[in-house]
């Protein structure tokens, strides 16, 4: 009698491998996606603390800026000048000395614009599973 495995057992056992990877690739990513978002609501928070605190130094006005992508060169720093580039930050009291940007840049962004009276702000951001969201000095949405 022959001990081995036939071609039909080998074949049944590398597809339910096939399919176990398969399915873990899968959690996986939706794990990372879900890891990025708790990373852009992070981003989000320590941003409009930032802003609240310039806007209690700066005579109840927030910086300046409209469709603004924050973390890039021109709105790398928050300042007392407001947004400024890394390399001008340290001339006066710093805020937010790394502003963050989103953590997939080439797809994602945060993007700035203050009211007609710098006495309010808007935020927008993505989030991978939830849409587009805003936030303001009043909500996160």
């Amino acid at each position: 009698m022959k001990r081995g495995f036939t071609l039909v057992e080998l074949l049944v056992v590398i597809a339910i491998i096939a399919l176990l990877s398969t399915l873990s690739v899968v959690a996986l990513n939706s794990a990372r996606a879900k890891a990025r978002d708790a990373r852009r609501l992070s981003d989000i928070k320590q941003i409009r603390t930032a802003l609240e605190l310039y806007y209690d130094a700066n005579n109840q006005q927030y910086p300046s800026g409209n469709d603004l992508e924050l973390g890039t060169d021109d709105a790398a720093c928050l300042n007392q000048n407001g947004w400024v580039p890394t390399s001008t930050c340290a001339s006066t009291t710093i805020f937010m000395q790394n502003v963050p940007s989103d953590p997939i840049p080439e797809t994602y962004s945060y993007t700035y614009d203050v009211g007609d009276s710098n006495d309010t702000y808007t935020i927008a951001y993505t989030l991978e599973n939830g849409g587009d969201k805003t936030a303001t000095p009043y909500s996160m949405e």
